[in-house]
This record gives structure tokens, sequence and C-alpha cells, in this order.
């Protein structure tokens, strides 16, 4: 059984584990030790707050959203804050009194949640006062995503669900059958204007038309092959991405592709397994894998650019481009910057020592960073 599977265990849809720490237990995975270098950039922290108690130790999904000048972040047990992108003071807190587990989504003057229940919710971003409420057949684990029309959600029994933004009323569903044994959490879609493309726990792209939920394509990203239920195990649990009117996906124990969005045809493939979100910069797509190892790819061909692999079993999060720099972050909370040109470290700032999981956000060059903890941070790098 290789490294990947190990960890993962720990994310099975059932919630085996659950309680469980990645790097505690008599079985323990050590991470790497952080590597010796001669820093070349400052780390700076504009501001930090506190989010309430943050989303904690165990496994989650939660990240901060940016709508406008506002930054909205929530914690487990239902705190939502609102902050001032440039200064971090808090407009807003409001407590649901209800655990949330898909952080936060904003846009459209809205801010959106979904609770452990599975409840989704929609506050009014000015204030925090609730617009409406909708009753789902089951959780969702990632970030609810927006646009002018729809709210979109994922669910973990295979669901795609669409509300009306305004109204919070069902427009239309989406079902695929998922696997025996699957990845704790779920993908993230990627909803355009007609479009909504959405990586399923089957291993499967899908692009569904936002009118009705159709299936207007779908294109096979994992392969689930394997003697074992584990090995099995093909999901695609990251965001795709659209960089120069091309599609990015990368699944885990499976491919990084990119696709031509409007036909589903493969332009290329690298063999690459991950469960979190690719970004792009420098024409770069930058993964990081199930080892931890961070891979940067010519989003052109497809050829290997640089791979760094110091970070091994430190539990990265999805890289975020900021400058000219690709960060991550680790479960030690420490963010680690390196060269988008070759993957040489060139800085290291621990936020918190609580760690980092969610996925951080870059807006005019300031990296957003919500730490276990609760600690909402935005950093930028001199």
């Amino acid at each position: 059984m290789n490294r990947g599977i190990k960890v993962l265990t720990a994310l099975l849809m059932s919630g085996l584990l659950a309680g469980c720490g990645f790097w505690g237990g008599g079985e323990e995975v050590q991470p790497a030790e952080l590597v010796d270098f001669s820093a070349e950039n400052n780390v700076s922290v504009q501001w930090s707050a506190s989010v309430g108690s943050g989303p904690g130790q165990r496994f989650h999904q939660m990240m901060p959203s940016i709508d406008g000048e506002r930054i909205y972040a929530a914690d487990s047990q239902g705190v939502v804050s609102a902050f001032e992108r440039q200064s971090g003071q808090r407009v807003w807190s409001v407590n649901l009194k209800e655990p949330v587990v898909g952080g936060v989504g904003a846009g459209f003057g809205q801010v959106l949640l979904t609770t452990r229940a599975g409840e989704a919710i929609a506050l009014n971003g000015n204030d925090g006062k609730e617009l409406w409420r909708y009753k789902l057949a089951s959780e969702v684990t990632a970030q609810i995503q927006i646009n002018s029309e729809l709210v979109v959600m994922q669910q973990v029994s295979g669901r795609i669900t669409a509300l009306d933004r305004m109204t919070g009323e069902h427009r239309w569903s989406f079902d695929v059958q998922v696997p025996a044994l699957t990845l704790r959490g779920t993908g993230i879609p990627l909803l355009a204007a007609d479009v909504t493309f959405a990586g399923m726990s089957n291993g499967r792209l899908v692009a569904l038309d936002n009118r009705d939920g159709g299936m207007i394509w779908d294109q096979r990203v994992s392969v689930n092959e394997g003697r074992s239920e584990l090995e099995r195990i093909a999901d695609i649990n990251g965001r795709p991405i659209i960089v120069d009117k091309m599609l990015f996906v990368v699944g885990y124990q499976g491919r990084l592709l990119a696709i031509n969005p409007f036909n589903a045809q493969v332009q290329w493939a690298q063999t690459v397994s991950s469960y979190r979100s690719p970004s792009s910069g420098y024409g770069n797509i930058y993964v990081a894998d199930d080892q931890d190892h961070i891979h940067a790819y010519d989003a052109a061909s497809g050829a290997s650019v640089w791979s760094q692999s110091a970070l091994t079993n430190r539990l990265v999060t999805s890289p975020a481009v900021l400058g000219n720099t690709v960060v991550v972050g680790d479960q030690e909370g420490y963010l680690h910057f390196m060269s988008q040109v070759n993957g040489r470290f060139v800085a290291r700032h621990r936020v918190d020592s609580s760690g980092l999981q969610g996925d951080m956000l870059v807006r005019d060059n300031v990296l957003y960073v919500l730490t276990n903890g609760g600690r909402l941070a935005a950093i930028t790098l001199n």
C-alpha cells in the first residue's frame, strides 16, 4: 500500500479515523525535516484576526472567500465573520449556533454556508442577516460556488444541486453513483456563466448545462483499477481551473489533464496523483501530489518543468501563486514559498502552530490564509 493511501484512509467517506491526527498513532508517517536555505524574500503579515475557534484539526475543506473589498470566514461551530480586506477590521460577526462544514462561499453581496445537518444558508454580505435556507439530502463539505443566477453545491452523496441565488429555490440536480469507498470530502465545482464543471468521486469530470443540469460531456480523469477498494479510490477532490481557454483538472490515483472545455478533447495528460486543486502562473500548472511533492508542468505541452520533493509527508495545502512564487502551507503551520522558475525555496514563514489545511486565496498580490486554529491572516512577500 503506498503512502498516499496510508495517510488518506483517514479521509474515508465513512468517517473512519476522523478523530485521529495525521501524524499521530503507532504507525505515524513522519514529515520531512525543514531544509536550510538562504531566504531571498521577506514575509510580512499585514494583519491578522480571529475567526472563532477555527475549522479545527480534523479533516476539513474550509476556506475563506472574498467578495469585493471584504473577506468572509467561518469556524466549525458556526461563527461567521466579515472583515475589511485591506485593513482586517471586523465588519460584522454572527453565530449560527450550528456546526459548519463547507466553509464560506461569497459573491454578489451574499455569503453562503452549509451545516453539518445538511442545510444551505444564505446571509446578506453587508450585515450577516439570514436571507434563506435550503434543506439538502446529504452533507456538503466543500465551498459553495456562486454566479449571478445560481448557487451550486456538491454533496457527499454524489449529487450536485443548483439553487436560485436570490430565493434559494431548487433549480436542478445531477446525480452520479458513489463508489463503495471514497476519500472524505468532495471536489469543488467550477461554476461558469453557462456551464458547471465538476470532478466526481468516480474519477470523472462532468460538464453540466446551467439551465437544467443536463450533462454536456464527461471525461475520465482517474482510473479506479486495483485489487482492493483502497486501490480503486479515484476521487477528484480539487477544483478544476481554466487558463487561456483550457481546462485543467487532477485526480487522486489519476492524471493531470488539459482539456478543451468546449468538446472534452484531451490536449495532454501527465500521470500524477493529487487530492488538491491545481494552480497556474508563469505559463505553468502547479500540483501538490499525494506525497506532498510540488510539480510544475508547462501549460501548453504538459512537459515537466520542475519538481520539489523537500516537503514530503508535510501534508501541504493546494498551491497558490503569489508574485513570482508558488506557495503551500503545511500541517505545522508553515508557509513555503518557491520560485516559479525552478522550484527553489525563497522564503518560509510560520503563521500558526495549529496548522494549515484549507485552500488559500490571493487577491491584489496579498495571500489570505485561514489556519486550523482560526487565525485569518493577510500576508505579503517583499
